[in-house]
Formats: C-alpha cells, structure tokens, sequence
C-alpha cells in the first residue's frame, strides 16, 4: 500500500515591493535540504477540517512571527510534491510519501521588526535560521529540486502580486 500525501499549506509573503518572504531552511527528516537549494517559503500542516487560510495565517505566525498580513489570493488546486527517498531515524513526516499543497498569497502590511524566526514554535525547532526578501520568480531556482515543480506553479499563479523587481534579496 502506497503511503498518504499529507495536506499542507504554503505561503507567499509579499511586501510592498512585491518581493517573497524566503527564509533559509535547515528541515531535516524526509524534507532533506540540500545545499545551494536551501530557502523556501513558509509552510505546515492542515489540522483536520482548519480552513485553508486559517492554517496558512497560523503557519505564517508559527514560522515567522507575522500577524500583519492582509489576505491576497489562494490556490483552488491542491500541488503535489514526493520526498527523496530517506533512511533516517524516524521523524513525524515519515508516515507520508509527500505533501499536497494549497498554497495562499498575503501582502505583509508591517514592518521587518515584526518578523521573528526564532520565534518559539510549541515543541518545534525554528523553521529558518535566516531570511530575505526575494523576487517570486527566483524561488524556483533556490528550492530543493523535489518541491520546483511546485514553486514554479505558485510562481505563476500568484505573479500579479510581485514586482518586476530582478534585484537581489538583502540577507537579514
């Protein structure tokens, strides 16, 4: 028997400039990070019957700190991504072959000082260990192979909301 994907939502965080909330990811379990494709945007689980953007504004707080987010647009599909294959020590994600996204764009209405990282996140270790502000259309390139697929459909689906912006983000 083949094993579940686990729901899941992702979140696109643009500023005012129209860049993307990437923070530089240090997962471990299935979700293997490799080096060079190591940012991605905020994700997490769906609680059973939790609204898809209800979850989204809890992961969104849980990872980053941010509450000041006005709500922009999410996905009507659900996008699918597999894990590498993993033979680590067991971990809460391996009861899953992968995940199955919906993922949902907010436009950040507060300041930089608002996002906290190392925020505590219940019994979980920080998401990220550092973050930037990004153009959309580089996440692609700077995820793990395993998720681009769909980074590239979030990349097209929510390109109204970024700028043509081509600079690169400011490390934080």
């Amino acid at each position: 028997m083949s094993l579940p994907y686990r729901a899941n939502v992702g979140i696109a965080l643009f500023n005012a400039e129209g860049l993307v909330f990437a923070g530089h990811s240090h997962s471990a379990g299935p979700e293997v990070i490799l080096p060079g494709f190591d940012w991605q945007m905020p994700q997490g689980g769906i609680d059973p019957d939790e609204d898809i953007v209800a979850a989204a504004r809890r992961e969104l707080e849980e990872e980053t700190g941010v509450t000041s987010a006005d709500f922009l647009a999410v996905t009507e599909e659900w996008w699918s991504y597999d894990f590498p294959p993993y033979d680590g020590p067991p971990h809460r994600l391996t009861a899953f072959r992968g995940q199955r996204q919906r993922w949902v764009a907010f436009r950040f209405t507060g300041n930089d000082d608002e996002i906290d990282i190392g925020k505590p996140n219940g019994d979980e270790p920080p998401e990220f260990s550092e973050w930037c502000w990004r153009p959309l259309n580089q996440m692609p390139g700077l995820v793990v192979p395993f998720k681009k697929t769909v980074y590239e459909r979030v990349a097209a689906a929510f390109a109204a909301f970024a700028s043509p912006a081509t600079a690169e983000g400011m490390d934080r």
